[in-house]
């Protein structure tokens, strides 16, 4: 029945899912991974700290502790690590015995497992249990024979307990399963730090040589054991385990290396001439592509013990080889042929470095472009140097130089340096007139300024100073815009005492429709004259330098020449000149310059001026306000806005704000003042003169003065905030802002405000004395603000005197 019931039981239905599109919002593994460490879901708060007091709550404990350890080896008994933890809690509790039947019972879970062996015997270990210990090494070196970590363990634990001979014992067992290299060094290093030379060596030649042969057939082995042998001073023992070596590898297996060790041992040794052999018979027998370190230090040892022919024999037969490879392979690598030229003029006669050179001047560049002849043409450069220096043959020199100038093509290149060269050869053989035609035809042929420069430096050194103005002259002519060469050509005159030629070469020059350095130009003839102390001379250059740029430097330049000079009227002059750039740069668009002119000013001011002229400097210094400007990309679209720093000068009459309105507001002040007045007027008329009603009077006026400066306040508070709130609107419309326009700049505020409005008073960041001038104004009419403000308060003065004197008449 129970049967039929549950066959009878029905399987819910699972609800169809009609719409199969994917939803809109995706929720990943991250997302939900990442909401539930958010909502620390699965942290679960630490258990509270328990205190065992008694003996029975420590049984508790200990029992409550056993059995979810058990419970979780019943669960899942292949886990080695629970079985570690229930061992290691254990021995916790000193329950060394329990813990122990722990780590047999996990090993007949698992035998194979290295960590679980390793912790049993470490246990035992840290208990001084050193049988046990012994006893599970065995056990694990019997059933593990080929881990490694197994025998270190336990040939370390027998040499710290002392115990040399079982050390060695243990050592013998694991040699016999043939390890690997390291397990052999640590046998032979063993053995060593008992000074047991003999059984060291025992173990090379029972081992290293009769096993490493199936096992490790390595040759460093066999080196190794030759240096053993010789740190030990058994030099014919390692001498024969090097002979050993090659026997045993032969022409096959052979390596460099091992006849590089041998050669070194026997180097050390003294036995040159064994060494010398040993390296002849390895290079006759080692390919010429695998002797490459056998090679160098052939070399090496040559240059050390040998003589100079054995070293060139080894080093140039070689050499010459790989070099003519090189140039077979490629003609025109003049690198190539640059080395095998340097190795041939080592050592040959002069015949066959000819015979080289000939063969590579021969390969000339494919194609009439420079780039490609500048490595060419070094080669004949350096064939005329060995001609005339090695061979000492200077016709042979001479027809070299003279080939290689007939062939370079001088109609698209040339080479001033091949000219020079020539030129210099043919002084050094006393030809002088040679060296003038070759210079000269050069610059028939193809003028350059190396070329003008080095035949002018040459006539230079021969004292021909005739002969030099020529050669500036036609320099000249060939490149009137080089601004040096007027101003090497006048310093020539000038050192030969010419002072009115030299001045001539500078005028002729600065009339020159093209210069490449101007202002070296200037400067050069400005340093002329005030060398030569013509003042008057300086100052008309000044001028004319004026006229035809309005630079800052110049006007600085000009006003310190004008202070170095020892007059009494200097300081006057400078200031004029400083006065002058002022009024010439007021039009410059350039304002940085007209900033450090005024600041030059005001250094020079500071210096040598008084205390109004310093002022009155200071006064001229400009403001530094920030603006904004709309940039544009590349494409005409709209790119932003950029912040940058503008200056304001203080007389420059374009950055004044609307004067028309500034005076309708100062006119509309006066009239509510002469109201004011007016009314004052009539009361104390009516009150009568007496001394009392006076004194009333005159503290109604200092009333109504103090009530009109608070109303002046609280105006120009008005307008500081109805201007931040104008700045606001601007900047959240800077699509309405033209180019370059300031952020809320003064007469943009002033524009907005209706007509019949009071003056309004605009953020000014200069200094506290500008302040005080001119509240009502912006920062660029100060100066016209002051004299107003000044007037106002005159006539202020004047109407309280009247209305004085007509109560003191009533």
């Amino acid at each position: 029945m129970a049967s039929t019931a549950a066959g009878k039981q029905r399987i819910p239905k699972v609800a169809k899912v009609k719409n199969k599109a994917p939803a809109e919002v995706q929720i990943t593994a991250e997302q939900l991974l990442r909401e539930a460490k958010e909502r620390e879901l699965e942290l679960l708060p630490p258990p509270p700290k328990q205190k065992i007091t008694d003996e029975e709550e420590l049984n508790d404990y200990k029992l409550k502790k056993r059995k979810g350890f058990e419970d979780n080896i019943r669960k899942n008994r292949t886990v080695i690590s629970n079985w570690i933890k229930y061992a290691q809690w254990e021995e916790s509790l000193k329950e060394v015995q329990r813990a122990r039947s722990i780590y047999e019972r996990a090993l007949d879970v698992d035998h194979r497992n290295i960590t679980l062996w390793l912790k049993y015997a470490e246990m035992e270990m840290k208990n001084r249990q050193v049988n046990h210990s012994r006893n599970i090494w065995d056990r694990a070196i019997t059933i593990l024979p080929r881990v490694n970590a197994f025998w270190y363990k336990y040939t370390y634990m027998e040499e710290l307990l002392g115990n040399v001979a079982g050390c060695r014992q243990v050592f013998e067992r694991w040699m016999e399963w043939e390890p690997e290299e390291q397990a052999w060094h640590s046998y032979i290093n063993f053995e060593l730090r008992y000074k047991e030379v003999d059984k060291a060596r025992l173990i090379y030649e029972n081992y290293i040589l009769i096993k490493i042969v199936i096992v490790h057939p390595v040759i460093k082995n066999w080196i190794k054991y030759a240096h053993f042998e010789e740190k030990h001073g058994y030099i014919a023992h390692g001498r024969k385990v090097f002979e050993r070596a090659v026997e045993f590898f032969g022409e096959v297996q052979v390596d460099e290396y091992l006849y590089v060790a041998f050669a070194r041992f026997e180097e050390k040794q003294k036995e040159f001439e064994r060494v010398r052999v040993i390296y002849k018979y390895a290079l006759d027998r080692i390919p010429k592509q695998q002797a490459q370190e056998l090679f160098k230090n052939y070399t090496m040892f040559e240059k050390k013990f040998g003589d100079r022919r054995g070293i060139e024999d080894v080093i140039v037969s070689k050499r010459r080889f790989q070099y003519e490879e090189e140039v077979k392979a490629n003609p025109h690598n003049y690198d190539a042929w640059f080395d095998y030229l340097r190795l041939v003029e080592s050592d040959a006669d002069p015949d066959t470095v000819r015979d080289v050179y000939e063969r590579a001047i021969a390969n000339t560049p494919p194609i009439q472009e420079k780039r490609h002849w500048r490595r060419y043409i070094y080669l004949w450069i350096n064939y005329a140097l060995y001609e005339e220096l090695e061979v000492k043959d200077p016709e042979r020199t001479r027809q070299v130089y003279q080939a290689c100038l007939d062939l370079i093509p001088h109609k698209k290149f040339t080479f001033a340096k091949m000219w020079l060269l020539y030129a210099q050869f043919e002084i050094r053989q006393k030809h002088l007139q040679g060296a003038r035609r070759g210079l000269g035809s050069a610059i028939g042929k193809c003028p350059k300024n190396k070329l003008f420069k080095g035949y002018i430096e040459l006539e230079l050194q021969l004292r021909e100073f005739d002969r030099c103005r020529k050669l500036y002259e036609k320099y000249l002519e060939y490149s009137p815009e080089n601004c040096t060469t007027w101003i090497k050509f006048a310093e020539l005159e000038t050192i030969l005492g010419d002072v009115e030629r030299a001045r001539g070469i500078f005028e002729l020059a600065i009339g020159q429709p093209r210069l490449d350095m101007p202002e070296v130009l200037w400067k050069s003839y400005i340093d002329f004259e005030i060398e030569q102390e013509e003042y008057d001379h300086t100052r008309g250059l000044y001028q004319r330098l004026l006229q035809r740029t309005q630079h800052v430097k110049v006007w600085i330049s000009y006003g310190q020449f004008e202070l170095s000079i020892n007059s009494s009227d200097r300081l006057q002059k400078c200031r004029e000149i400083y006065e002058e750039a002022n009024k010439g740069l007021r039009s410059c668009e350039e304002k940085e310059e007209r900033l450090m002119l005024l600041e030059s000013w005001r250094d020079f001011e500071h210096e040598f001026g008084s205390l109004t002229t310093r002022d009155r400097v200071r006064k001229l210094l400009p403001e530094k306000v920030k603006r904004r400007r709309k940039l544009t990309a590349e494409d005409g679209s709209d790119a932003g806005w950029e912040e940058y720093y503008d200056y304001i000068f203080p007389e420059d009459t374009a950055n004044q704000p609307n004067l028309k309105l500034l005076a309708m507001a100062k006119m509309w002040k006066k009239k509510q003042e002469d109201e004011e007045e007016a009314e004052e007027g009539d009361d104390a008329n009516d009150k009568g003169g007496d001394d009392d009603k006076e004194k009333e009077d005159t503290d109604d006026d200092d009333d109504d003065e103090e009530e009109e400066q608070g109303r002046e306040k609280k105006e120009g508070e008005m307008e500081t905030e109805q201007e931040k709130g104008t700045d606001q609107e601007m900047e959240t419309e800077p699509e309405k802002e033209t180019e370059d326009r300031p952020l809320a700049g003064p007469s943009e505020v002033r524009e907005a405000s209706p007509a019949g409005a009071s003056e309004e008073k605009v953020y000014d960041d200069r200094d506290d004395d500008q302040e005080s001038s001119s509240s009502s104004t912006s920062s660029s009419s100060s100066s016209s603000s002051e004299s107003d403000n000044d007037d106002d308060k005159n006539d202020q003065g004047k109407k309280k005197k009247k209305k004085k004197s007509d109560s003191e008449d009533n």
